[in-house]
């Protein structure tokens, strides 16, 4: 999953997002608010963490042109107000959640993932496909019981395609979803991990569950005929 942090405060953005890089998310980091609207227009992220006072464009007025936008992007306020009336102010203006600065950045954490689950309407952090288990909070899977050992990289494009089980997700997407703007990769990378996804699913045997749809990307699905 993709988040943007928009956020002027150099020391906070980058331990923000060097903390959700350890998590498992791709992140791209902006310190003002004209390019944290650039950036969150092109429709790229889950999630956008957004503090309030910035220079160039403040985060109510960011948060106002996305909503007009209808940008799906879930969007937490991180902001030293703490007042009623500015929380109230934050949600009216199209703000899915609300955190007070100082914070501890598990509780940030804890917040990005609930978002994520909202984005793509998932009830429970465990996503079940099969006797194929995704634990979205442990990043951990399971088939069959059995623990399957997988990169960053490759539990990335599994968890993308775990947020719209059923649904054919195009390379395109998961790479957009997957890689942010500074990392270095080759045309055909998605296909070339979900081929190493595909050996660790169904080692021994173990039914396919990641189907390729010629043309138009992948779907993760129990049953789905290859076409």
């Amino acid at each position: 999953m993709r988040i943007l942090v928009v956020e002027d405060f150099s020391p906070l953005r980058s331990s923000i997002a060097r903390g959700l890089r350890e998590a498992g998310f791709a992140v791209d980091e902006v310190a003002d608010g004209t390019q944290g609207l650039a950036f969150a227009e092109t429709g790229a992220y889950d999630a956008i963490v957004l503090d309030v006072m910035l220079p160039g464009m403040d985060g109510f007025t960011i948060l106002e042109r996305l909503r007009e936008q209808r940008c799906p992007s879930r969007v937490l306020i991180l902001t030293a107000r703490d007042a009623v009336r500015d929380r109230v102010a934050a949600l009216d203006h199209g703000a899915d959640d609300y955190l007070v600065k100082p914070f501890a950045f598990a509780e940030l954490l804890a917040r990005v993932r609930a978002l994520l689950r909202r984005r793509y309407e998932q009830t429970s952090p465990c996503v079940r496909i099969g006797d194929l288990e995704i634990d979205t909070v442990a990043r951990s899977v399971r088939r069959g019981g059995r623990v399957i050992e997988l990169t960053a990289r490759e539990y990335g494009i599994l968890e993308v395609l775990a947020a719209r089980p059923g649904t054919v997700v195009t390379r395109e997407e998961i790479e957009e979803r997957v890689y942010d703007f500074a990392s270095e990769h080759s045309s055909n990378v998605v296909d070339v991990y979900v081929g190493y996804l595909r050996r660790k699913l169904e080692n021994g045997g173990a039914a396919r569950v990641i189907h390729t749809r010629r043309g138009m990307g992948y779907v993760l699905a129990e049953h789905e005929e290859e076409s």
